[in-house]
């Protein structure tokens, strides 16, 4: 788990000030070692700034002897490997490429270098079972591949003229390669943030940056050319799985591999939960870590302490702060981007925390999305009558009073898939319109579904697993623990794991309640208690936060947003709806945050570029 960039085709002057300020970008995803490798225009490694660079800022979790940093190399120098991540179960597949030769290290770096030797990238691809994002260099054909894993665990962006190309695993990696002329902001990112709450692939908040979507490749001559973006997964040759039951517990036993000490999140939810009762089950006890939130309603810590009581694991109960103002900053910071998912701001408190005591934690991410989980996918299906029928003249009412009634009516003037993309939205369409006055503004910037002519339910999920999963859960759960140093690893989200699901049919995997399915390897009085428990989600004090913690930050809001956007978005507009929120209207409060979050993040990268 690391922080990875690069640049190629880079004016020499300058180049080591780029090295340094990308790698000082990474810092907090790699703090255990960190290396540049400049290489001249032929391919060939030398001390002295070159136009080709490969970086690495290292989390040593597998083998964390030097010889196993990056950037790494082939024995005859053809290929160079940068590699964030981490690949399981990679033994069985290694063993042929020892035959030949034996490794250097106990890395699975190396096996993916020598992988690519033998096999080529398509061959690769399919043996890799985990979370990576990688740039392999192939100094003989001259082609740069960057390569982002299937469900989007780990981060990848880039940058092209068509001459020059930079990578990084943060926006803020690749800002220090690009050009003056490449760092304005897109307006367009900008109301994608304002209708996602961040800002969806492969938009970044930068014109010229891009991301690359989960499960995709991209390809780069060396010598210059246009960028070519592939998707890579799902492909035809995904091995056959088994029993998934069998594939839950190769999941998560293979995510229990480390040289360093590993823990879990655990809260008092289904999937947490069932990681944890599969894990004493295997006799494995990792201390367990959980955000608290003494004295409210949505405190889940109690009954996290209760089941960690049950399994025989050490609990940590992590108190989340009452005020956030001083680490408001490094919170955002963290988060690379605009990102204002409210729960970000704990489980950044709980990473914090969590990574004094361990470097990998396994995490429940993926069940929802997986199984139907949400209860937005039960709102939605009572409208799946109405599929493509839509009143788009309806008009939807005044922006600043928040209501059942005003959704619904943006909801029906809105496609029947559309209107899911914006259920779980930050700003509304007519919200949107009152903060930019006279722009032409698309509904939503999520992907649609690709479920033609399957059911409802299959394109609700296929649009989540294409859009909210990878950019906004897996995003959040990666900037927060990495921000730490902090290696986060997801078990349900296992590739063989997710088809084992898929397989099933639809009434035994979306039998009710939501995620009952997991109730037949639980034990009986547990699985009783969670499912006859009300889903709470991770909520923080936000009222508290905006109206107390914060409140300073109102002052000249709207006219810092007009000025660093250009006027594309109204400093009115914005000091308005503040003054709506502080008078009362508490259902703006989410809204409020994400402009106070665009404010902090864009005055940020705003001082980078």
């Amino acid at each position: 788990m690391c922080g990875i960039g690069g640049f190629f085709s880079r004016p020499v002057d300058g180049a080591a000030a780029t090295a340094r300020s990308m790698l000082n970008a990474l810092a907090a995803r790699g703090p255990d070692a960190s290396h540049v490798c400049y290489f001249s225009p032929a391919g060939e490694v030398q001390p002295q700034p070159g136009p080709h660079a490969l970086l690495h800022a290292r989390l040593s979790i597998i083998d964390p002897r030097p010889a196993a940093d990056q950037p790494m190399a082939s024995d005859d120098g053809r290929y160079w490997l940068c590699y964030n991540g981490e690949v399981y179960g990679w033994q069985d597949d290694a063993r042929q490429l020892m035959a030949e030769r034996p490794f250097r290290t106990r890395s699975d770096t190396e096996f993916i270098l020598r992988g690519a030797e033998a096999w080529g990238i398509a061959g690769l691809l399919p043996r890799l079972t985990g979370m990576f994002a990688f740039a392999l260099v192939d100094w003989k054909t001259r082609e740069l591949l960057l390569v982002r894993d299937r469900f989007g665990k780990k981060p990848l962006l880039w940058w092209s003229d068509g001459h020059s190309l930079a990578f990084s695993s943060m926006v803020r990696g690749v800002l220090p390669a690009l050009p003056a002329a490449a760092r304005a902001f897109s307006m367009p990112a900008i109301d994608a943030y304002l209708a996602h709450r961040y800002v969806p692939a492969p938009l970044t908040v930068f014109a010229g940056i891009q991301r690359l979507p989960a499960g995709h490749l991209l390809r780069w001559p060396l010598d210059g050319g246009t960028p070519r973006v592939e998707r890579w997964y799902p492909g035809e040759d995904e091995a056959d799985t088994g029993d998934w039951k069998d594939e839950l517990d190769r999941a998560i036993l293979q995510r229990c591999v480390a040289d360093r000490p590993v823990g879990l999140f655990l809260s008092g939810g289904i999937d947490s939960s069932l990681i944890a009762c599969r894990l004493a089950a295997h006799d494995v006890h990792f201390d367990a870590f959980t955000a608290a939130f003494p004295g409210s309603s949505f405190d889940e810590s109690p009954a996290a302490a209760a089941l960690s009581r049950r399994l025989g694991l050490a609990h940590h109960a992590v108190e989340i702060p009452g005020r956030i103002r001083d680490d408001f900053p490094a919170i955002v910071a963290s988060l690379d981007e605009p990102f204002a998912d409210p729960s970000a701001i704990p489980l950044w408190y709980l990473a914090r925390e969590t990574t004094r005591h361990v470097k990998v934690v396994l995490g429940g991410d993926g069940g929802d999305e997986l199984l139907a989980g949400y209860k937005r996918y039960r709102k939605h299906l009572r409208s799946a009558w109405r599929r493509s029928f839509r009143l788009p003249f309806l008009k939807p009412g005044p922006a600043l009073l928040p209501g059942k009634y005003r959704r619904l009516r943006e909801e029906i003037a809105l496609p029947w898939s559309t209107a899911y993309m914006l259920r779980f939205s930050g700003f509304s369409p007519a919200q949107r319109s009152y903060l930019q006055p006279g722009a032409s503004l698309p509904d939503a910037y999520w992907a649609p579904s690709a479920s033609v002519g399957e059911s409802a339910l299959a394109s609700l999920l296929d649009i989540d697993m294409a859009n909210y999963l990878p950019e906004y859960i897996l995003r959040k759960g990666d900037l927060t623990t990495m921000g730490h140093g902090l290696e986060l690893r997801a078990p349900l989200l296992d590739h063989r794991f997710v088809r084992s699901l898929t397989a099933l049919p639809p009434s035994r995997r979306f039998a009710r309640p939501a995620k009952s399915l997991f109730a037949e390897i639980l034990p009986a009085d547990l699985a009783q208690d969670l499912f006859g428990a009300k889903k709470r989600g991770f909520n923080p004090p936000l009222t508290t936060w905006l109206q107390d913690d914060l409140m300073e930050r109102y002052e000249g809001l709207g006219n810092r947003l007009q000025t660093v956007t250009d006027g594309g978005i109204s400093g009115a507009a914005v000091d308005e709806l503040c003054a709506t929120y502080r008078r009362g209207a508490n259902a703006l409060a989410e809204n409020v945050l994400q402009l106070l979050v665009l404010d902090e993040s864009l005055h940020q990268l705003g001082n980078l570029a």
